[in-house]
């Protein structure tokens, strides 16, 4: 939760809203207090411009009249997709035995991901 909040700021308060666990700091001590219902609608907002992603975390930063606002997602789910024998898929599950036993049979590439490459060439 530290990534959510600049380092500068003084004391943060600390809560939990709609099971988000929300931070906030205020840099002046006149800075108004924000509210639970205020919360949920930086929650509700995250949730509606992070769409495929939920708000895990906020952190508000409040300065007078302006409030510096930072997210927490979860991570988006994906699933991988590869070029095989000529097909996109996801998966093989769904394949029959003759599909299955080209893919085996094929010739796989491994990928260098290291780079020998001392000297600049």
């Amino acid at each position: 939760m530290e990534t959510l909040l600049d380092t500068n700021q003084k004391a943060a308060e600390e809560r939990v809203v709609e099971d988000v666990t929300v931070v906030i700091a205020y840099t002046n001590d006149s800075d108004a207090p924000v509210s639970d219902e205020e919360i949920r609608a930086y929650i509700d907002r995250g949730n509606q411009q992070h769409m495929g992603c939920t708000v895990t975390g906020l952190g508000l930063t409040v300065d007078g009249d302006d409030i510096d606002i930072r997210y927490e997602l979860s991570p988006v789910p994906f699933e991988r997709i590869r070029r095989i024998t000529g097909y996109l898929v996801g998966t093989m599950d769904r394949w029959n035995d003759a599909k299955t036993s080209e893919e085996h049979d094929r010739v796989k590439h491994g990928v260098n991901t290291g780079c020998s490459c001392t000297e600049g060439r």
